[in-house]
């Protein structure tokens, strides 16, 4: 498993987005451009992560089709685990 760790942000939700939708085929990467849905939304993985931050509304739908996919319901449907703080017993 791999996942970024961004100074003052924790886990990059964006940059799994991006992974995630590459592994579904959802996002194409041809070269260091990143597409979605016929857009290009960046050239190389930081700015494809800039954009999907600044778009939320086509982030959201990127996650909406991958929880879908993966059989896991809609964006906001169900727990999303990387918004979701750690609970810890006392």
């Amino acid at each position: 498993v791999e996942f970024d760790i961004m100074y003052g942000e924790g886990v990059s939700k964006t940059g799994e987005l991006l992974d995630l939708g590459v592994k579904a085929g959802l996002v194409e990467k041809s070269g260091s451009w990143f597409s979605y849905d016929t857009q290009r939304i960046g050239q190389g993985r930081e700015n494809a992560k800039v954009f999907l931050r600044d778009n939320p509304t086509i982030a959201d739908d990127l996650e909406r089709k991958i929880r879908e996919q993966a059989g896991v319901g809609g964006a906001g449907g169900g727990i999303d685990l990387l918004d979701e703080e750690p609970h810890v017993d006392e």
